[in-house]
């Protein structure tokens, strides 16, 4: 038994008296008895308690495994709080008039007190089987997914049938008659997580966007209050998923459901760990509650239709969307940088009644993901999510992009107390931290960079792991996990524990992870600065990197673990190659510089023209002189696999004396002009280069440059296509009304010194390689197979396909990868065949530029 924690009786008898206390908003019911006849309560809150029923409702389940008590305890605190505040907080009167609570704040009554008095670490419920053996795990025992099983001893058994226990059976009855039941919350202990509910075929569904929401929306409000970052994880294939779960009937009902584990061990201690729990979780709970009613069965507010992107450029993505406009509607748009993410006033970007939005100021090749809902501005209601989208932006001009994965073979980790390292690589998973049985392990992380060319300059990286168990990360906030680069030429064998520990870090890369910023089921990150980028670079050997992960080295007293759990993407216990550690990089090359001088220079004044002179100024009447340069790009290499990434002209004057306000402008010209002032003075002019320069600058610096703009390299690199000749204008302007017979003079004879236009080019290819063809799919041995013809381009890398059960990919990003590489079939080894759904195919080169996609859409017979 445990101090401070409640027994059933006495948190029965709290409610009891909450409902003397406030009997307009409070209300306690039986709903069954257990084996031990004991009374199954329900409680329900609400702003007028006969109203209840009328309203959509949040469903609250704790304890149903007898071992987790918070599930208990949070219900009787979130009650508390609700009735203290109800009448001072304006916005839990608001929750509360158009929604209700019910609460079944422990499901398991007789286990949990068998739990408290005789076997702390008893999970079932006491009924007695036919073989002597007691107890039924009652999230077993729900229909979905219902495993029969003989094994009475486990703690995992699900009965002799679904709904065999009376307690299943109160709640199942309990859910048939409430059908305004919209979202259901099961809470557990432990590994701070949430656990969405799923169907059993692998495929995200129109409402997985919403689940996933409304969890990120709730840790959100956890990390707000103590920092702890939840994950969110609803089962990736191949590995198994739990039959027979609550979660999972509330689900099958149209209910948003999803199990939440709190905290890091079953009882925590209850000062220290589970008040903490207690006040991170009543945030969250709230924010549940706002939702109930934008999931109500009887909603007008429908979900967006059709939620696509018609545009991507490397700094801006352009969405549009369906929806049966009225005067009251508006759409609230949300953008994230990472999955599984939260939507509220943080992210928001747009509230617009228009039925697209060009999101701008994005950062090139970068991730971005995008959820959408309408919104009734007279009720406040809103719809559910449309399914998310996911993006990534082009490169910029100058950039290239690769995701490396980790191999096999060098990947995997050795642990202090284990003689068997070795056979740890390429297996499952990596175990990194400390416990009694292996004591410190240390995860490696081999990476072939093979493709990654020697005179790449990395401009950005980040390092990504997913992580698959936190279970065994015991100890709230203690311990961080690092990231470092070996230091190769020291490595000594990287399946031998001491080698492993003693080898070198030439750089700890990104930030530390926490102890309670681990999460399962969202890929954690380590960013790279760009000092860490130049050591990575460096530390390459043999086409290769190698990391080391590493964790805490030492226990508190009492604590047997402090362990957390990676996926490296192969064996029969991970998720697939998808979840391998990747880093992506995005790099430049070093460019080529060429220079190229004036095919033709012109000075033009009111009465004359000058050939091989530059001036510009004020003649004796105060007309303007402009100066003309024209180039020829024909020496550059071809368009098509060239980029431009910088320019700037170079001029050098001759000595001068002007003290008058005078400044000089050159101006990027339409090369189509006739050879007169007048022409001249009338130009067509595409842009200014770079800023103007005064004659006093002038006397300062001889030399100056003019650098162009990102506008002005898109036009020179438009001219290479034709190998164009180009033209630039130098104009005098004055700040004085008038300025006569002043000008200066720029050097021509002295070639070191004579203009020039210097442009650093790349060799980079524009545009896609061809589509496929002949793609086509058939239904072999219950798993779909799509096959295509490969293009002949000797710039072809590769294909990729992804996958879309709601929309047609246009994104090579927008959906689950199924696959990339140079073959022509791939399978959908765990996708339903009863789903329709689209399968995009696309081809890349080595920038990569994907191809507009091949689509074929699946429909099940």
């Amino acid at each position: 038994m445990k101090r401070l924690y409640r027994s059933y009786k006495e948190s029965t008898n709290i409610f009891n008296d909450l409902q003397e206390k406030y009997p307009n908003n409070f209300k306690i019911e039986s709903i069954g008895q257990t084996w031990e006849k004991r009374e199954i309560y329900l409680i329900t809150l609400s702003k007028d308690i006969k109203k209840t029923h009328t309203k959509p409702a949040l469903f609250y389940t704790g304890t149903i495994h007898a071992r987790e008590w918070i599930g208990h305890e949070l219900a009787i605190e979130f009650a508390i709080y609700i009735l203290k505040n109800l009448e001072t907080d304006p916005s839990l009167q608001i929750y509360l008039n158009e929604s209700t609570v019910y609460m079944v704040p422990c499901v398991n009554p007789d286990g949990y007190e068998y739990s408290r008095n005789h076997f702390s670490f008893w999970r079932k419920n006491r009924r007695q089987n036919a073989d002597g053996t007691y107890g039924v795990d009652l999230n077993r025992n729900f229909p979905i997914g219902f495993n029969k099983s003989t094994i009475t001893t486990s703690n995992v058994y699900g009965g002799p049938e679904p709904f065999s226990e009376p307690e299943t059976r109160a709640l199942r009855d309990f859910v048939l008659a409430h059908p305004n039941i919209t979202i259901a919350l099961d809470y557990h202990s432990q590994g701070n997580v949430f656990f969405p509910a799923h169907d059993f075929r692998h495929e995200d569904t129109f409402d997985t966007t919403d689940m996933n929401t409304l969890c990120a929306n709730m840790a959100e409000e956890i990390r707000k209050i103590s920092g702890h970052e939840y994950g969110i994880h609803q089962g990736k294939p191949p590995a198994k998923l739990i039959g027979g779960s609550g979660r999972e009937f509330y689900y099958s009902l149209g209910i948003i459901s999803t199990v939440v584990e709190v905290g890091t061990r079953n009882i925590s201690d209850y000062m220290q760990d589970l008040s903490e729990n207690i006040k991170e979780h009543i945030p969250a709970l709230i924010y549940a509650l706002k939702e109930v009613d934008n999931y109500a069965k009887n909603s007008s507010i429908k979900r967006v239709e059709e939620f696509n992107i018609t545009h991507i450029g490397s700094n801006h993505v352009t969405l549009k969307w369906e929806y049966e406009l009225n005067e009251n509607i508006y759409f609230e748009v949300f953008r994230s940088t990472k999955d599984k993410q939260y939507c509220n006033s943080s992210n928001l970007i747009a509230k617009t009644k228009n039925l697209e939005f060009n999101d701008i100021n994005l950062f090139s090749n970068k991730n971005y993901y995008y959820n959408i809902r309408a919104v009734d501005k007279k009720t406040n209601q809103k719809s559910p999510f449309c399914p998310q989208i996911k993006v990534r932006t082009l490169v910029e001009y100058d950039e290239f992009s690769r995701t490396y994965y980790a191999n096999a073979k060098g990947t995997g980790y050795v642990a202090e107390n284990l003689n068997n390292n070795a056979k740890h690589f390429g297996i499952n998973s990596l175990f990194v931290g400390v416990d009694d049985d292996k004591g410190v392990s240390y995860a490696i992380v081999s990476i072939n960079v093979k493709s990654l060319p020697l005179n790449a300059i990395i401009k950005s990286a980040t390092f990504n792991l997913y992580p698959i168990n936190r279970v065994s990360t015991t100890i709230e906030k203690y311990g961080e996990w690092n990231v470092g680069i070996v230091n190769q030429d020291t490595m000594g064998d990287i399946t031998n524990f001491e080698d492993v520990q003693n080898m070198q870090i030439t750089q700890y890369i990104g930030r530390a992870t926490q102890s309670f910023q681990l999460t399962q089921g969202i890929w954690r990150s380590w960013e790279l600065s760009g000092l860490e980028c130049i050591t990575l670079k460096n530390s390459i050997r043999k086409d290769s990197i190698v990391l080391r992960i590493e964790g805490p080295k030492e226990l508190k007293i009492g604590r047997t673990k402090q362990m957390m759990q990676w996926d490296i993407g192969y064996g029969k216990f991970g998720f697939g190659l998808n979840y391998r550690p990747r880093l992506e990089l995005t790099f430049t090359v070093e460019p080529t510089i060429t220079t190229l001088y004036p095919k033709e220079i012109f000075t033009f004044s009111k009465n004359e023209m000058k050939k091989d002179e530059i001036s510009a100024g004020f003649d004796e009447k105060g007309n303007k002189i402009y100066s003309i340069f024209e180039f020829n790009l024909s020496s550059l290499p071809p368009y098509n696999d060239t980029m431009i990434t910088k320019a700037y002209f170079e001029l050098n004057s001759t000595k001068i004396y002007i003290k008058d306000d005078m400044r000089f402008h050159l101006e990027f010209i339409d090369e189509h002009f006739e050879k007169n002032y007048e022409a001249i003075t009338n130009r067509e002019v595409i842009q200014n280069i770079g800023y103007d320069i005064s004659a006093n600058e002038l006397k300062n610096n001889q030399t100056q440059y003019f650098i162009f703009d990102s506008f002005s390299e898109i036009v020179l690199n438009e001219k290479l296509k034709d190998k164009a000749n180009i033209a630039f204008v130098l104009k005098p302007t004055s700040a004085l009304k008038t300025l006569k017979n002043k000008k200066v003079s720029w050097e021509t004879k002295n070639i070191s010194l004579s203009p020039k236009l210097i442009i650093e080019h790349i060799v980079k290819r524009r545009f896609p390689v061809e589509k496929v063809s002949n793609a086509s799919l058939v239904v072999e041995n219950g798993k779909i197979k799509l096959t295509w013809t490969n293009p002949k381009d000797l710039d072809f890398v590769g294909v990729k396909v992804i996958k879309n059960p709601f929309r047609k990919p246009l994104s090579s990003h927008d959906g689950q990868k199924l696959y990339a590489g140079v073959d022509e079939y791939t399978y959908d080894d765990f996708g339903a065949t009863d789903i329709s759904k689209y399968y995009a195919i696309f081809t890349y080169d080595n920038v990569p530029n994907y191809s507009e996609p091949i689509i074929i859409e699946y429909i099940p017979k």
